[in-house]
C-alpha cells in the first residue's frame, strides 16, 4: 500500500509536468524588470525557504496583520485560517485547544505542535497550552504549516505545526504603544521598543490584558513581557538571548445544560444532582522561557545553528466542582544543534539539513484536600527525556521541480514515582518506559510561473503518550502502564497554489491521514485503562482565495471540509466528536477616502457531534455563523504611525457554543459571548 501510494504521487507529478505549457523558474522577474520577492518562511523546513518551494499548505500572519486585526489574543489571530478550529470553554482564549485537520475529538491536545521561536510549548500532560503567555506585541509573525511534521519536529506534529516567532531588534530605535478596550470589561495595554546600535540589536515588550468575561466567573487577567538581545560578533557569527515572562489568573465558569442556558446563559455552573456549583473554580499560571542561540556561517555553502533553551511552568488549579486542588511544576531543558549545507551537485541545486533535538522535562504534581493546601493527598514526580536525530535533503532536479526526502529517529524515556494515599493501587516507584520511533517523508514541488505551485507529500507520523496517559496520578486506576505504546499514522496530501491573474490567488489541498494504535480508555471507570486500540481516518479539503483590487479593495476567504471517522471497534465508520464537517471564512477590506478601511467578515462553523458521543446517537452541537465589522483609520502624520479601529463582533448576537459534551445526566455546553464592541488606538514613532 505504501509503495503504491508513493508511485501514484510520482506518476501524478510526471503527468502534471507533461501537461504544463507555461513553466518558469523560481527567480523570475516582474514586468518592470525588478526581481520577484518571494515570501520566506522558516518553520516548514527548519531553514529560511521560499514558501513556494515548500510541499505544504502554509499560512503566515504578519505583525502588521495582527496589529490591524483588532485581535487581543493569539487565538483570535488564528481562528480565521482554513483547517483550524479553536475550541474555547470560557470565551477568553486563555485555554482554548486547537483542532487542525480534523483532530478535535475528545483528546485534541497532542496532534498539533505549537512552538515559540522553534521551541515546543505543548505540555507533557493532557492539557491545552495557555495562549495568553505570548504577548501579541512581542510577535513578529506566526507561521502555520498544515500536515505532517514528524520528521523535522517529532512528537505531536501530526495535523500541523504552529510556530510563533518573536520580534528581533533592527534599524533605528522605534517605540510603540497601544490600548484596546471593549465589552465585558476588556482592556489590553501594550508597550514596546526595538532597534539596533552598532553590533547590538534589542527588543523589549510588555502587555497587560484583562477581560471580566461574558459569563459570571470567567474573568482572566494576564501580565507579561519579553526581550531579545543580539550581538554580531563578526560577519560569520551572531549571538542572541531572548526571554519571556507571564502570569495569568483565570476563573472557570463550568458547563450549562440547555435549560440552564435558556434561564441565563451568562451564569456560572449552578449546583446540580451530580456536581456542586462552579462558584470557586479558578487557577493561576506562571511561565518563564529563556532561549540562547548561536548562528555561525561556515563558508559560502554551509552554516551551523545551536540553541539552548529553558522553560518553567508553575500552575495552580482550584476546582471545587471536581474536588481538585493541585500544584504542577514543569522544568524543560533543551539543546538543538543544526547544520545546513547548500551546495550544487553536478549543477543541480541541493540543500542538506542535519540536526538533533534533545529535551528533558521534569514534572511534579501535588494534590491537596483543600484550597489552603494543609493536607497533601498524593504527589507524583515524573520525567520525560527525548532525543531525536533528523536529516532532510532538498534536490532541484529542474529549476522548477524540487524533490525532498527526510528521516527521523527518536528515542524517549518516561519514568518516575507516584504516591496516592486514597488509591494505593496507583502507587509506583522507579517505573520506566522506553520508546523508539522513526518517521520518514518524501515529496515534490512543481513551480508554475512566478507565483504558482503544485505539491505532493507522503509521510509517517507519531505521538508519544502524555504523562497522565501512561501514569495514573489524576484519578482512576491503573498505576503505570508498561504496555502503552506510541500512536502511529500515515499522511498523504496533494495541493496547489494557483495565480491565473495578477493579484488573484487560489489554493487547494486534499489530504488523508490514517492513524493506528491510538490511545483510548477501555473498560469502565475506575477499573478500565488506556490501551492502543484506536484506528481513525481523517479526510479533508482546504480551499482558499484572495484578490487585490488595487487601491480599492481586497477580497479573501477559505473553506474547509473535514471527515474524521473511527475505523475499528463498535463505532467503526462513525464520525469522531467535535469535528465539524464544514467551516468557512470570508471577508473584504474596502479602502475608503481619508485613510479609512472598512472590513466586513463572516465565519461559519458547521454542526458536530458532542464530545463523548462516539456512536453518533445524541443531538449535535449546533452550527453557527458570526458576522463581524471593523472600521480602521490609518492617517499619515510625518514620522508618527497612528492607527485606530472600532469593531463589532458577532453583530447578530448569535447564541452558540464551541464545545458540548454528551452526558447521561444531561448534555452540557459552554456558551460563548454575544455581541462584542471594541476599539483601540496605537502609535509608533
Amino acid at each position: 500500500m505504501r509503495i503504491g501510494t508513493v508511485l501514484w504521487f510520482f506518476l501524478l507529478i510526471v503527468f502534471l509536468m507533461s501537461g504544463s505549457n507555461s513553466i518558469y523558474g523560481a527567480n523570475a522577474t516582474t514586468e518592470d524588470g525588478s526581481a520577484f520577492l518571494p515570501e520566506v518562511v522558516v518553520t516548514a523546513t527548519r531553514d529560511t525557504e521560499d514558501v513556494r518551494r515548500v510541499p505544504a499548505n502554509v499560512s503566515v500572519i504578519t505583525e502588521k496583520e495582527i496589529e490591524e486585526s483588532g485581535a487581543t489574543t493569539v487565538v483570535e489571530a488564528l481562528e480565521k485560517l482554513e483547517s483550524l478550529q479553536l475550541v474555547d470553554l470560557t470565551g477568553t482564549g486563555s485555554k482554548a485547544y486547537i483542532d487542525m485537520r480534523g483532530f478535535g475529538g475528545d483528546n485534541a491536545y497532542g496532534r498539533t505542535l505549537i512552538m515559540l521561536d522553534g521551541r515546543r510549548l505543548n505540555r507533557p500532560d493532557m492539557s491545552a497550552i495557555n495562549w495568553l503567555q505570548i504577548p501579541l506585541n512581542n510577535i513578529e509573525r506566526i507561521e502555520v504549516v498544515r500536515g505532517a511534521g514528524s520528521v523535522l519536529y517529532g512528537d505531536a506534529a501530526i495535523g500541523g505545526v504552529i510556530n510563533i516567532i518573536t520580534k528581533k531588534g533592527k534599524g533605528k530605535t522605534t517605540f510603540n504603544a497601544s490600548i484596546i478596550g471593549g465589552s465585558y470589561g476588556l482592556h489590553d495595554e501594550r508597550v514596546g521598543v526595538s532597534g539596533s546600535v552598532d553590533k547590538w540589536t534589542y527588543s523589549l515588550t510588555g502587555e497587560n490584558n484583562f477581560n471580566s468575561g461574558y459569563r459570571d466567573r470567567s474573568e482572566v487577567k494576564s501580565r507579561g513581557g519579553g526581550f531579545d538581545v543580539g550581538y554580531d560578533m563578526s560577519d560569520a557569527l551572531d549571538l542572541s538571548l531572548g526571554a519571556s515572562f507571564n502570569r495569568t489568573d483565570y476563573q472557570l465558569p463550568g458547563a450549562l445544560t440547555k435549560a440552564q442556558m435558556e434561564q441565563d446563559r451568562r451564569q456560572y455552573q449552578p449546583a446540580g444532582l451530580w456536581n456542586p456549583a462552579a462558584s470557586d473554580d479558578d487557577g493561576a499560571d506562571k511561565y518563564t522561557d529563556v532561549n540562547f542561540s548561536v548562528h555561525s556561517l561556515l563558508g559560502s555553502w554551509s552554516e551551523f545553528n545551536l540553541s539552548f533553551l529553558y522553560g518553567r511552568k508553575d500552575l495552580e488549579i482550584n476546582m471545587l466542582t471536581w474536588g481538585t486542588y493541585a500544584d504542577t511544576t514543569t522544568d524543560t531543558y533543551g539543546i538543538m544543534p543544526k547544520y545546513i549545507l547548500e551546495k550544487d551537485i553536478f549543477g543541480f541545486g541541493n540543500k542538506l539539513l542535519v540536526g538533533l533535538d534533545y529535551y528533558k522535562e521534569l514534572y511534579t504534581k501535588d494534590f491537596f484536600s483543600s484550597r489552603e493546601r494543609t493536607i497533601k493527598n498524593s504527589w507524583t514526580d515524573l520525567s520525560r527525556d527525548s532525543i531525536g536525530w533528523y536529516v532532510r535533503d532538498e534536490f532541484s532536479i529542474l529549476k522548477n521541480l524540487i524533490l525532498h526526502a527526510g528521516y527521523r529517529l527518536e528515542r524517549a524515556k518516561i519514568g518516575g514515582d507516584n504516591t496516592d494515599t486514597f488509591t494505593p493501587a496507583n502507587n509506583f516507584s522507579g517505573k520506566e518506559k522506553k520508546y523508539s520511533m522513526d518517521a520518514y517523508e518524501g515529496g515534490a514541488t512543481l513551480l508554475l510561473g512566478k507565483e504558482s505551485k503544485i505539491f505532493a507529500k507522503y509521510a509517517t507520523v507519531y505521538r508519544i503518550p502524555f504523562l497522565d496517559e501512561i501514569a495514573y496520578f489524576n484519578g482512576g486506576g491503573g498505576g503505570f502502564l508498561m504496555d502503552l505504546e506510541e500512536e502511529k499514522g500515515i499522511s498523504t496530501e496533494i495541493g496547489t497554489e494557483f495565480s491565473p491573474l495578477k493579484n488573484l490567488k487560489f489554493g487547494c489541498t486534499l489530504f488523508r491521514i490514517d492513524m493506528e494504535d491510538e490511545i483510548a480508555y477501555v473498560g469502565f471507570f475506575p477499573t478500565g485503562k488506556n490501551q492502543n486500540t484506536g484506528k481513525t481516518r481523517h479526510d479533508g479539503a482546504e480551499l482558499s482565495f484572495s484578490y487585490l483590487f488595487e487601491k480599492r479593495a481586497k477580497f479573501y476567504g477559505n473553506f474547509t471540509y473535514h471527515k474524521a471517522t473511527f475505523q475499528n471497534g463498535a463505532n467503526n465508520k462513525k464520525e469522531m466528536p467535535l469535528v465539524p464537517n464544514r467551516t468557512a471564512n470570508a471577508g473584504a477590506e474596502i479602502y475608503l477616502p481619508y485613510h479609512l478601511t472598512l472590513r466586513p467578515e463572516v465565519r461559519y462553523v458547521g454542526d458536530a457531534f458532542l464530545g463523548g458521543d462516539n456512536d453518533n446517537s445524541s443531538e449535535k452541537l449546533a452550527s453557527y455563523t458570526l458576522l463581524n465589522l471593523y472600521l480602521f483609520y490609518h492617517p499619515t502624520l510625518g514620522k508618527i504611525k497612528l492607527s485606530a479601529f472600532l469593531g463589532a463582533e458577532n453583530m447578530t448576537d448569535q447564541k452558540y457554543s464551541t464545545y458540548g459534551y454528551e452526558s447521561w445526566g444531561g448534555n452540557t455546553y459552554y456558551p460563548m459571548a454575544g455581541i462584542v464592541i471594541k476599539g483601540g488606538l496605537s502609535v509608533e514613532f
